[in-house]
C-alpha cells in the first residue's frame, strides 16, 4: 500500500488559502499535516486507506446532497463484483457515527441521526447560498455535505479524527472537484482572528471545553465582522448563573465540563461579545436519534443511561439536552 497522498487531497485548500490572503495560515496548515501524515502517521492508517481504495470506480456517479441520506448513485446497478468492493470498503471505515448515507443503495445506519439535527437547525440560519463555512467538529463531514447542498460558497470542516477524514473521502471521492474540505485539526490548531467565515457552526462541542468562554472567543475570531455563529451544546434547566460540572463522567464521557442553563449560555455570548443570541431549539436526546446500530455496533446513548430512570444518565445527572443559539459577531 503505497504513503497516503495527503497533498493531492488538501492542495485545493491549501491554493484556496494562498490564493485569498491566508498565506500564514496554508503555511502552518502544510506543516502541520506534513506532522500528522509523514512523522507520526496514525496505526490504522494502511487499513482506512485500503478500505477507501477498495471502494469502486463508478461511471456517471451524482451525489444527491438535499436529503435526509447523503446520497451517491449511478446509472443502472452495481456490478457483483463492484457491490462486493462497496461492502468491504464501506464497512472498513466502521464505526460510522455521523449521518446516516446511501452508497448505490447500500444505506448507512449510523450512530446518529445528524439529519434530525439538522432538520432542527436549518429553519433559523441566515440564507447559506454563497457563504464561506467553517464548521467545528464536523465529524464525518455529514453536515458539511448538507451545508454545501443549501448554496454554501465554500465549506471547511475541522475534526482531529483520521477515521471521520476517510469517511468524508468516501463521499467526495464520488463527487470530484468541490469546494468542501475536511482538514484534521483541532480548533486551536486554527490561527487566531482569521475573519475568513460569514458563518461557524460549533455543534457539540462546547461542553469538550475546559473553558467553554475561550472557544467562544475563538469562534468569534473566524467569523468576518456581521458573520453567523451556530452553537449547539449540552444544556440543563436552571436559572441564570446555573451550570453543571460533573464529577467525573457524565454519560459515560470522561471530557465533559459544563453543562450552563440556557440563561446562563446566553450570558456567556454576552460576556464573549456576540450580539443578537436567542436559543431556537432545545430538545430532549433520545434512543431513537442515537443508538446502536449495524454501522455502529459499540455502546450508545442507552448504555449511558440509568436503566431504572432513562431522564438520568447512568451517573445520575439529568438526561442530554441540547440547546442550539444563533448569534452575530459586531
Amino acid at each position: 500500500m503505497a504513503v497516503f497522498d495527503w497533498r493531492n487531497h488538501f492542495t485545493p485548500i491549501l491554493t484556496y488559502l494562498n490564493h485569498n490572503g491566508h498565506e500564514a495560515w496554508a503555511r502552518l496548515l502544510s506543516s502541520q499535516l506534513t506532522r500528522r501524515f509523514e512523522e507520526s502517521p496514525h496505526g490504522d492508517m494502511t487499513r482506512w486507506q485500503a478500505a477507501l481504495a477498495a471502494l469502486p470506480k463508478v461511471k456517471g456517479t451524482t451525489v444527491e446532497l438535499n436529503r435526509s441520506a447523503v446520497t451517491v448513485t449511478a446509472p443502472g446497478t452495481l456490478t457483483a463484483s463492484d457491490a462486493a468492493s462497496l461492502e468491504q470498503g464501506l464497512r472498513g471505515l466502521m464505526p460510522w457515527r455521523k449521518g446516516p448515507f446511501d452508497f448505490f443503495g447500500t444505506h448507512i445506519d449510523t450512530e446518529w441521526r445528524s439529519d434530525w439535527k439538522w432538520d432542527r437547525v436549518a429553519p433559523h440560519l441566515a440564507d447559506l447560498n454563497g457563504r464561506t463555512i467553517l464548521d467545528v467538529g464536523c465529524g464525518s463531514g455529514y453536515h458539511c455535505w448538507r451545508m454545501a447542498g443549501a448554496g454554501a460558497k465554500r465549506v471547511v470542516g475541522i475534526d482531529p479524527g483520521l477515521l471521520f477524514m476517510f469517511q468524508f473521502l468516501a463521499v467526495k471521492g464520488y463527487l470530484g472537484d468541490v469546494p468542501v474540505d475536511l482538514l484534521p485539526v483541532r480548533m486551536e490548531d486554527l490561527p487566531g482572528n482569521l475573519e475568513l467565515f460569514d458563518t461557524t457552526f460549533s455543534m457539540g462541542v462546547l461542553y469538550h471545553r475546559r473553558s467553554p468562554l475561550d472557544h467562544l472567543l475563538e469562534l468569534k475570531g473566524t467569523l468576518r465582522r456581521g458573520g453567523e455563529l451556530v452553537l449547539e451544546t449540552l444544556v440543563v434547566d436552571g436559572p441564570e448563573g446555573y451550570s453543571l460540572m460533573p464529577e467525573d463522567r457524565y454519560g459515560q464521557m470522561r471530557n465533559v465540563w459544563f453543562l450552563p442553563s440556557c440563561p446562563t449560555l446566553l450570558r456567556w455570548m454576552d460576556r464573549a461579545g456576540f450580539m443578537s443570541a436567542r436559543v431556537v431549539d432545545v430538545s430532549d436526546t433520545t434512543t431513537d436519534e442515537q443508538r446502536r446500530t449495524d454501522w455502529m455496533r459499540f455502546n450508545s446513548l442507552a448504555d449511558f443511561l440509568d436503566p431504572d430512570d432513562p431522564t438520568k444518565t447512568v451517573e445520575g445527572y439529568p438526561g442530554p439536552k441540547r440547546a442550539t443559539i444563533i448569534a452575530q459577531k459586531p
